[in-house]
């Protein structure tokens, strides 16, 4: 009959296969220790391999290159230090850009966190159909960017948009949204608050579910028995890891606009509708200057890691954690 691999037999094997020899007077307890920790690094593995492959290794070879001259299918390059950063923050469509890019995260951010919240509330004040609305609400999330950018396409079109039609048959005034530059990038920003909105609203539904009843009966004892007062001395404080959670990963989202926009104004009208991804991809598809769009992912990525971190520091300190 044959015999069960044990621990310790199939760390002996794996020792003499690799070369390591084992003393037999080696204590069970670090043989035991030591085949723990081989086999946590083989189960570990793929996942470093493709944290490796996938990221790290990408994020060194973004940086090597954003120090050189080289294009896209070029055969030779060289280093120019520093002036590809120099070009990039004194280049006029760069800074557009990164303005734009600032103006559409402050709008999406406080407005799906704001109607995420609205809208979560709604649904756990309500008696039925709860499963109903949670699914309708968060279709347009499951949806693909690029789906959702062609469906508000047809409504927000100039003549036989339901937008206008609807503007226009209530007697206000009607615009070419995706083409004024006054209006382009709110039209933008109104598409990614309801793609996010319902991911903020599944979250919210959870953290009001967690909020112990104690705590709005402790609140009726002292005078609080109004929603809105309930609403400022429980609801708010207790969602306050769910608040900060969504905020950093809508701000995420939201840094990271690029199909919207090439799908519906690739950055026009002008300047008026272009953000940071999408001269990134200017830059390096169409220009094929790989070198300088390198260089605006280098700043990109330290934007984009310097505001989670201040966010989230920031908002830390004002969460209370049951």
């Amino acid at each position: 009959m044959s015999r069960p691999v044990t621990l310790f037999g199939w760390f002996d094997a794996a020792s003499a296969a690799s070369g390591i020899a084992v003393s037999r007077t080696t204590s069970p307890a670090r043989r035991r220790a030591f085949a723990e920790a081989v086999a946590a690094w083989i189960l570990a593995g793929p996942a470093v391999f493709l944290l490796l492959g996938l990221f790290l290794l990408p994020v060194i070879g973004v940086l090597l290159i954003a120090f050189t001259d080289w294009q896209f299918g070029a055969g030779s390059f060289s280093f120019v230090g520093l002036a590809n950063f120099r070009e990039v923050f004194a280049d006029h469509a760069f800074r557009a850009s990164l303005l734009n890019t600032v103006i559409y995260v402050l709008i999406v951010v406080p407005g799906t966190v704001a109607m995420g919240l609205f809208i979560a509330l709604l649904i756990e004040s309500g008696k039925s159909c709860r499963a109903f609305y949670r699914a309708v609400h968060f279709l347009p999330f499951m949806a693909t960017l690029t789906a959702i950018a062609i469906a508000w396409e047809a409504l927000l079109h100039p003549t036989i948009g339901l937008v206008n039609q609807t503007l226009a048959a209530i007697g206000l005034p009607t615009s070419n949204w995706l083409r004024d530059e006054n209006t382009v990038l709110a039209a933008l920003a109104v598409i990614g608050i309801w793609q996010n909105l319902g991911y903020a609203m599944v979250l919210f539904l959870a953290g009001l579910k967690s909020i112990p009843q104690d705590l709005y009966d402790a609140a009726d004892v002292d005078g609080a028995d109004l929603w809105f007062d309930r609403l400022r001395t429980v609801t708010l404080p207790m969602l306050g890891p769910v608040s900060m959670f969504i905020v950093v990963v809508v701000t995420l989202r939201a840094l990271n606009s690029f199909d919207a926009v090439k799908v519906l104004t690739q950055g026009g009208p002008g300047h008026a509708s272009e953000v940071l991804l999408y001269t990134l991809y200017r830059e390096s598809f169409e220009y094929l200057r790989t070198g300088y769009a390198a260089a605006i992912a280098v700043v990109f990525l330290s934007i984009v890691v310097t505001l989670t971190l201040v966010q989230a520091r920031v908002m830390d300190r004002k969460v209370h954690y049951l």
